[in-house]
């Protein structure tokens, strides 16, 4: 496996005309390759990015719910929807605290957890919460109607009943409880400890029809250290995964210099365009014997991309942070991560153009590769910048371009289908309305409207424009513009062909 790349070539003074990035009209190439090695870092650094990733996430929550979720009393409280049962009794299901033999008793000790059940009373009438081993209740309510609670969606409780015809004595006067509560609103609070339990609501007379509206809390003195534990992990992991992904994708030789030409200079063709007016250039080109029903099964085909490219996209994310904290201390956006978050962009342009919102104007598979095909109907460059501004790195993504998120959100993130009920999911948006239009004009005509595809292009200009952006590889603001067809617009108007030579006169001879 083999990703081609380039070495830096002249020095390309910077040109306030052009935002301080500017393009030689050629550039010297030379291959780099990416070894068996390299390629395995990569995997195995996603992979550690991916758990990383979850840590962290997960530590900071626990971390802000230990801030703000929690009562005066330390409790993480959780309401259920009211339990009510015409029978005797509602009870868990099976607690089970490591009763199996063998389990040492100090780890539910280590877990210092205590569960609180309040109950408040429907009919002000008084119940009975209480706790006890699951094998002396079983007795307690043998041939007693009542019903379990088999699971909690959402507090929204579902039962299992269970007949019978027994009248049960009142629970308050048992004595295997390990704890209990009556009253008209009790609170039953109860240090964890080792062996199966079964909690029980009541009337603390025993009568049937039981009525509450319930309040679960647990507390443990773990939290905080296993939030601080998840958040060190999760550093550590995303540290050593995105190391290894710069790694797998470093250039032999070190790092480029700080006065390296651009990125078309690095990684560009041999003739380089200087006309452009943006250093992000999206281009396509329409198949002219597009298929009119292979749109069909083109998502199906590309399941490949979607699954690598889920995993690339995690990545970009982790280097992308990464390349703000180097933008923040060095005004450079590192040569390796740009080149790799350059890649994934382009590898999504392909697939993106092959069977989805990109216009589905080819008809021909991307390739699986992060480098540069300008031979591929869909073609994505971004100019690597030289000096960038370090304060915009703290504003760009969450401030800068808001109004350009309304835009892209319209875009892409679709409009809502409503139910008679008034409410509904979301679905689509105009891109892929406008694709799908075009879809169907092809199914039926055999013809893509050339019209609808300048437009879907520029939309996709646009999106692209703005990614770069709030990723940080450009400081030029996206423009308010939508620029169709598939090239990207112009400084002036292209270059003259270099002449043809005249043809030799007669009796001449060609030197």
């Amino acid at each position: 496996m083999s990703i081609p790349g380039v070495l830096p070539g002249p020095k390309v003074p910077r040109d306030p005309a052009t935002d301080g990035w500017r393009t030689p009209v050629r550039a010297r190439r030379t291959l780099w390759f990416v070894k068996p090695g390299k390629v395995v870092a990569l995997i195995v650094g996603i992979l550690l990015v991916l758990p990383g990733i979850a840590m962290l996430l997960g530590g900071a929550g626990l971390t802000i719910a230990y801030g703000v979720a929690r009562d005066d009393d330390g409790y993480f409280d959780f309401d259920l929807d009211r339990l009510q049962t015409p029978t005797a009794a509602i009870v868990s299901g099976d607690i089970d605290f490591f009763s199996e033999p063998g389990e040492p008793d100090w780890v539910i000790d280590f877990l210092d957890l205590d569960v609180r059940i309040a109950a408040d009373s429907v009919d002000d009438g008084e119940l009975f919460v209480g706790i006890g081993p699951t094998e002396d209740v079983d007795a307690y309510l043998d041939g007693v109607a009542h019903d379990e609670v088999t699971d909690l969606d959402d507090g929204a409780p579902d039962y299992r009943r269970t007949d019978g015809d027994r009248q049960p004595a009142p629970p308050g006067e048992q004595t295997f409880w390990a704890e209990q509560s009556s009253g008209i609103d009790p609170v039953l609070e109860w240090e964890a400890d080792d062996g199966e339990w079964t909690v029980v609501l009541m009337n603390a007379d025993g009568s049937v029809g039981v009525a509450s509206d319930v309040e679960v809390g647990a507390k443990s003195g773990l939290v905080l250290a296993v939030a601080i534990g998840m958040l060190v992990g999760g550093l550590v992991l995303l540290g050593l995964g995105v190391f290894l992904v710069v790694v797998a994708f470093r250039r032999p030789g070190g790092v480029a210099p700080l006065d390296a030409p651009p990125h078309e200079a690095v990684a560009g063709a041999e003739e380089l365009d200087t006309t452009r007016q943006h250093p992000v250039a999206l281009s396509a080109r329409l198949d002219p014997d597009l298929s009119r029903w292979m749109w069909l099964v083109k998502w199906f085909l590309a399941i490949p991309h979607f699954i690598v490219l889920a995993f690339l996209w995690l990545a970009l994310v982790v280097t992308t942070i990464v390349a703000g904290v180097a933008i923040l201390f060095t005004a450079r956006y590192p040569s390796g991560i740009f080149r790799f978050n350059l890649g994934v962009l382009r590898w999504t342009w392909r697939v993106t153009y092959y069977c989805s919102t990109g216009g589905l104007g080819t008809d021909r598979y991307p390739p699986f590769s992060l480098d540069r095909h300008p031979d591929y109907p869909a073609v994505l460059d971004i100019a690597e910048p030289g000096v960038l501004s370090r304060w915009q790195v703290l504003v760009k993504w969450w401030l800068l371009a808001i109004p350009h998120y309304l835009i892209v959100g319209l875009l892409v993130g679709g409009v809502p289908y409503w139910y008679d009920e008034g409410d509904g999911p979301w679905f689509g948006g105009l891109l892929s309305v406008l694709v799908l239009i075009a879809a169907v004009i092809l199914l039926v005509t055999t013809r893509y409207p050339r019209s609808l595809f300048d437009l879907i292009v520029g939309f996709n200009r646009w999106i692209a424009r703005v990614g770069a952006y709030v990723l940080l590889m450009t400081d030029r603001y996206p423009p308010f513009r939508l620029d169709q067809g598939p090239d990207e617009p112009r400084w002036g108007p292209p270059l003259p062909p270099p002449p043809t030579p005249a043809a030799p006169a007669d009796g001449e001879h060609e030197q």
